[in-house]
């Protein structure tokens, strides 16, 4: 419960009452409720509505197993308390036998009950589930009975949940007619899906609120691309803020088809929200992923936190999600390897010509950086080296980058550059030339 309590909260979703607030329809706990269950099941037995079952589970299961090899059309329970007489029950209740409490389903007829997106739909009775339990020996509720009543009695106006929930309707409805109660409005919702056309699991990825979340999604994100998977406001608006969904979303445009959850595209609305985001603001939720690599210790040093304040903005236009911040950064905060030299050359290059070409380089970067040429000027000077030595600009540029990050993959090269300094970027291209000498040589 407590994980759900913190979700809602971290989503910014309050509730007027409930567990935790209080309110006028309480207690909210079921466990707490089980008077309550156990006096309006005990109103349907008089009422005629429900009876006491004395089956015993070997009975059940017995009954069950004779369905099977008999393959009866007619599969659950056989009705075979229903219609004891007092004395009958008088003799099982006095062998010490505690009964559950069965709810009496018609066996003709037909259920009608409407939902929003799918209209009318209507069960034959005799299909509904027979007599199914609604309170357990134990006094435990089944959710059938627990659903029913705790939403009628908290003045519950809609039910939404999921499609294979339809069987179970017909026999709420039953339930509501048993009360005399006015059923809610009930929406089912289509099955989310993945990619691959099979129902969402986590063999697709994250599924829970906790793991996007410790992952680094924002909420705002979350809950505005979750908003549409299966729902479209007008059929091109994308982005909305929680007010916006508050004033805009209905039932009637949720698309009755299976919605698809698309990960990358909830990376990419992570990643605008991320970029819509100020600088200290991102910081300060940067950070703990920062502490749990050991790459920062709080409270931060002034060397950090200037750090920190040059980091985020260039981290801002590249993550997807927080947690990318210890991948694209750790190079500021660890020493690279080089343990795979192959690394230094770009596709289709041999590696003497990468380290040719960093040697070249590093004499271009290092006149820049003595005459304070602009980032623009020492750009153009090495792409005009990439045309002097008959390749691609790439073939320059990877054997930098892997010299100062240990990785083909990074931050843009001047960013890298201007993040670790010119003292450690001339360290380390040196220290990446010497390793590759051995390796060509």
């Amino acid at each position: 419960m407590q994980d759900l309590y913190d979700t809602l909260r971290w989503l910014g979703i309050s509730w007027d009452e409930g567990p935790l607030v209080g309110g006028p329809y309480g207690p909210y706990i079921q466990s707490e409720r089980f008077d309550l269950y156990k006096q309006y099941a005990e109103q349907l037995v008089r009422d005629g509505k429900a009876y006491y079952c004395y089956c015993s589970p070997e009975r059940l299961e017995q009954v069950r197993l004779e369905q099977q090899m008999s393959k009866s059309e007619v599969q659950g329970y056989d009705r075979h308390c229903r219609n004891l007489g007092e004395s009958e029950r008088a003799v099982l209740e006095k062998q010490g036998i505690r009964p559950v409490i069965r709810l009496k389903v018609p066996t003709e007829g037909k259920t009608t009950f409407t939902d929003v997106l799918m209209g009318d739909i209507t069960r034959r009775n005799r299909d509904v589930s027979p007599d199914p339990v609604l309170l357990k020996s134990d006094g435990f509720p089944t959710y059938h009975l627990a659903n029913v009543i705790d939403d009628h009695m908290m003045g519950i106006t809609h039910i939404m949940r999921a499609q294979e929930w339809i069987p179970s309707g017909p026999l709420h409805i039953l339930l509501y007619e048993a009360f005399g109660w006015e059923p809610p409005l009930y929406c089912h919702l289509p099955m989310v899906m993945g990619k691959d056309g099979q129902k969402l699991s986590k063999r697709h990825g994250s599924t829970s609120v906790r793991d996007f979340r410790s992952k680094g999604y924002l909420p705002e994100a979350l809950m505005n691309y979750v908003s549409l998977v299966g729902w479209s406001y007008d059929g091109q608006r994308e982005f909305f803020s929680k007010k916006d969904l508050e004033e805009l979303f209905s039932l009637e445009k949720i698309n009755k088809a299976p919605g698809v959850f698309d990960y990358k595209k909830l990376d990419w609305f992570n990643g605008q929200y991320i970029r819509q985001m100020g600088d200290e603001a991102l910081t300060d939720m940067l950070l703990p992923y920062l502490v749990d690599a050991g790459f920062l210790t709080l409270p931060l040093s002034d060397e950090a936190k200037q750090k920190m304040a040059s980091l985020t903005p260039v981290v801002k236009e590249r993550m997807k999600v927080l947690a990318d911040v210890v991948e694209l950064s750790r190079f500021l905060f660890e020493e690279p390897t080089y343990e795979d030299v192959t690394l230094f050359a770009a596709k289709g290059v041999e590696l003497p010509v990468a380290y040719d070409a960093l040697q070249r380089a590093y004499e271009v970067l290092k006149k820049g950086f003595a005459d304070k040429k602009e980032t623009q000027l020492i750009e153009e000077e090495l792409t005009e080296l990439a045309q002097q030595l008959g390749v691609k600009v790439n073939a320059v540029f990877m054997p930098i980058r892997v010299a100062l990050t240990g990785s083909t993959v990074s931050l843009p090269l001047f960013d890298s550059i201007g993040l670790l300094g010119q003292d450690k970027t001339g360290a380390r291209i040196e220290n990446a030339l010497a390793i590759l000498k051995r390796g060509v040589v």
